[in-house]
């Protein structure tokens, strides 16, 4: 027997303690649980993340992944109006892994446990909700949504955590009401933003109005001032008068003065001429005869 065909044997045996070794022990991803049945009776013990060393070789194994998750679901919602409203819905869920035998035992997969009992038991209790709303445009109000979210939230909490579902949060993403609803609602707010377009216009001509009253009491106000300060003038120019009159009246020198000053003002324009009525009298000047007092001729 030459070398070639003692090696054959050997090989065959690596390959036997090989393929042995290799079903002899289990690697468990993180955030993972592993299942084994040995013909088709599920080990009720899980294995969790890690490497496990000496397994069964006859086991078969079932992978569950236990991190947090997302389930989206659309649902047709009835409300008491008899109007249809499309309702998505997200639902955050992760599976009890200690529960992961009984799961596959029951129902399945993760999947099928979605299929099963989330999704059902979630359109339920959206038609249930749906039949307390009066009108399909209250999902639209914050306290409808919250009402809904907390009605889906417990119901899925009590029924599904049996199951080995574990619902941490529920939320609404997206309501799409009927059509002539949403064409309403369209027409409303244009309303609504031509009502507030006409109130803006409103105040900017209240503001402008506002403005020309400010303008004419500040007019007003400086023309009843230019009054008071015309009477105060008129009251001074009369006062002046009266005093001269009063000066004339008392002492008659008084205009001859002033008639003095009228002619040194004429004196002073080289175009000015002066005329003598009576180079006789002594006063030839006619402006120096005012203020005499009148004699009676005899």
């Amino acid at each position: 027997m030459n070398n070639s065909t003692k090696l054959i044997p050997v090989a065959v045996l690596l390959i036997v303690i090989g393929l042995l070794s290799s079903w002899l022990f289990k690697s468990v991803p993180a955030g993972h649980v592993s299942v084994a049945t040995l013909f088709g009776k599920v080990i009720q013990e899980p294995y969790q993340p890690g490497l496990h060393f000496p397994v069964n070789p006859l086991y078969r194994w079932s992978d569950y992944d236990a991190r947090q998750k997302t389930h989206m679901e659309t649902a047709e919602v009835p409300s008491q109006d008899q109007l249809t409203t499309k309702i998505d819905v997200s639902v955050q869920y992760r599976i009890k892994a200690d529960m992961a035998p009984t799961i596959l035992a029951n129902t399945g997969s993760v999947e099928q446990v979605i299929a099963v009992h989330l999704v059902p038991k979630l359109r339920s209790v959206l038609r249930e909700q749906g039949k307390t709303i009066k009108r399909a445009e209250d999902f639209f109000l914050e306290e409808t949504q919250n009402q809904l979210q907390m009605a889906l939230m417990e119901s899925l909490q009590e029924s599904l955590e049996e199951n080995g579902l574990v619902v941490t949060e529920v939320l609404i993403r997206d309501i799409t009401l009927p059509q002539f609803i949403n064409q309403a609602i369209e027409r409303k707010k244009e309303r609504e933003q031509e009502a507030e377009r006409q109130k803006a216009e409103l105040d900017r001509f209240r503001t402008e109005q506002q403005q020309l009253v400010a303008e004419a009491e500040a007019k007003r106000e400086a023309a009843e001032q230019e009054a008071k300060q015309r009477v105060l003038l008129a009251d001074a120019q009369a006062y002046e008068i009266e005093k001269i009159n009063e000066a004339i009246s008392g002492n008659p020198a008084y205009i001859q003065l002033e008639a003095l000053k009228a002619l040194q003002e004429i004196s002073k324009d080289p175009a000015a001429k002066v005329y003598f009525l009576n180079s006789d009298s002594p006063m030839p000047l006619p402006l120096m005869h005012m203020g005499d007092v009148a004699t009676p001729k005899p």
